[in-house]
């Protein structure tokens, strides 16, 4: 389907009001128990649709909050994310949405998205790691999360700072990230990619997309 965009960022900026935290490992049973994010954008609705499974199954209400309130966060910002590239000429959508290892065609190589905050654990600052981008890279996908999107495929990282460290808030900015995508895609060269060799079998490319907001 596709998103009013403006829409879903005022959405997304509801939970920028609460205090991110996760509080425990995503899990089978707790992703089953909150699949409903994936058919709710609206807030208020997320809201009652948490409401009703703290009640049918007894659950913690800041555990449950969390846990639902962080999978739909970060879930419609990437979908916001897809529909900015795929809109783009120069992008061609994989039509398989089930296919965890690219979700577009760039210059004709496949490429996974993901939007990640800065690593508070890289041993950089933000400044160092735009004129060491390899580094940053490098970094991701050796410290990829173990979930169904774990690879060493070409994937093209959005990044987001924010200097007063609330990173993650800069995930709801569906304008700002649209912007400096758009950009990014329009200036694109091929020799900025970065290669890797992660697995002998394997032989990536990456690169990363920086966003920042200084106010």
């Amino acid at each position: 389907m596709k998103l009013d965009l403006e829409k879903i960022e005022n959405e997304l900026k509801n939970r920028c009001h609460y205090h991110y935290e996760w509080g425990q490992k995503q899990n089978d049973i707790w992703d089953a128990r909150t699949n409903f994010i994936y058919e709710t954008t609206d807030w208020e609705m997320l809201i009652e649709k948490i409401k009703n499974l703290i009640t049918s199954e007894n659950l913690d209400k800041k555990r449950a909050f969390n846990y639902a309130a962080n999978r739909w966060f970060n879930f419609w910002s990437a979908m916001a994310v897809e529909q900015i590239f795929s809109e783009m000429p120069q992008i061609e959508k994989v039509p398989q949405s089930k296919d965890h290892k690219k979700d577009f065609y760039f210059c004709g190589i496949p490429f996974d998205h993901k939007t990640s905050v800065f690593p508070k654990h890289l041993k950089c600052t933000f400044e160092e790691a735009k004129n060491s981008k390899r580094t940053l890279i490098d970094w991701f996908y050796k410290n990829q999360s173990n979930q169904k999107r774990n690879h060493f495929h070409n994937r093209l990282f959005v990044v987001v700072f924010d200097k007063n460290g609330a990173h993650w808030k800069l995930k709801a900015e569906i304008g700002l990230l649209k912007n400096a995508i758009e950009a990014y895609v329009s200036n694109f060269k091929m020799e900025q990619l970065e290669q890797f060799n992660f697995t002998e079998e394997t032989q990536t490319v990456s690169d990363v997309i920086f966003v920042n907001k200084n106010n």
